[in-house]
């Protein structure tokens, strides 16, 4: 095998084995809760790598927030007083109560819960917008704004301030140690790759097969097929579908096949991994 076809066959397998294993994370459209001190906080879903946005009512702008758990999640109310608070997860499957003090003296507590992790429903809220069903919370927002002295707004500054900088610390070393494990993966992943297979050549490009390989976890199959075989697993001189994934002329195949087939119409193509010593 030539060194380019082992760069695009080594390239294709990483590819074809994280789309396999990362979950498909996609935003909700934006949507309103409405916090209320007789009932419980309303959820609002957050997913690693992603922003997902609060919105206070028009008239109102954060003054202060507060979080349970501050080292698994970042909020950022920004530096100039806004309506917004940006929420971040650090930690998969983490939840925190998240408390929301505006300028008007209002209050809004809502719970945060990290999704990635989920399989049933992957979606993740990207703008929340946060109202209250207190009616003193309308009475608050017709009223001049509580303003804060100076002095606290200054202490409050430096420890927000302070907070973000070792929040943002903690999550540049968070991407370095993603960035270097990474790197490891791919020095080492080219050493996993058995091309251990062999089949009738004749058979198999006339049908299409270029290549059958593995890794540690996976069995690979690529091929230019004017229509896509199926794909048979043979145990004990029988044959069975399994579960695989194909896109683009690859077969991805979540466990090592010992022996298999592929099959369109009457062609067939029988593979089986060569045992060492045999």
């Amino acid at each position: 095998m030539t060194s380019k076809l082992f760069t695009f066959v080594t390239a294709a397998a990483i590819g074809a084995a994280g789309n396999a294993q990362t979950p498909h994370l996609q935003p909700s459209a934006p949507r309103t809760i409405v916090t209320a001190d007789a009932a419980a906080p309303p959820v609002v879903r957050a997913a690693l790598l992603q922003s997902t946005l609060i919105e206070l009512p028009a008239e109102e702008k954060v003054a202060t927030v507060f979080g349970g758990d501050t080292v698994s999640w970042v909020f950022d109310a920004g530096h100039v007083a806004s309506r917004y608070i940006s929420i971040k997860p650090k930690v998969a499957d983490s939840t925190t109560d998240l408390h929301i003090v505006s300028d008007h003296g209002n209050e809004y507590t809502i719970e945060l819960k990290e999704i990635s992790t989920e399989k049933d429903n992957p979606h993740f809220d990207s703008k929340v917008y946060v109202t209250s069903s207190d009616p003193r919370a309308a009475e608050n927002i017709a009223k001049s704004p509580v303003f804060v002295p100076a002095a606290e707004a200054d202490a409050k500054e430096a420890q927000l301030k302070k907070e973000a900088d070792d929040a943002r610390k903690a999550l540049e070393a968070d991407h370095k140690a993603v960035a270097t494990a990474a790197e490891s993966y791919k020095a080492t992943y080219p050493g996993t790759l058995h091309f251990d297979y062999t089949w009738d050549q004749k058979k198999g490009a006339a049908l299409g097969v270029e290549q059958i390989w593995r890794d540690d976890k996976f069995t690979y199959l690529r091929g230019k097929f004017q229509e896509t075989p199926a794909l048979y697993e043979l145990k004990d001189g029988k044959g069975s579908l399994i579960n695989y994934d194909f896109a683009n002329g690859l077969y991805t195949i979540p466990k090592t096949v010992a022996q298999g087939y592929l099959s369109i119409g009457k062609q067939r193509v029988d593979f089986r991994q060569i045992k060492a010593g045999s």
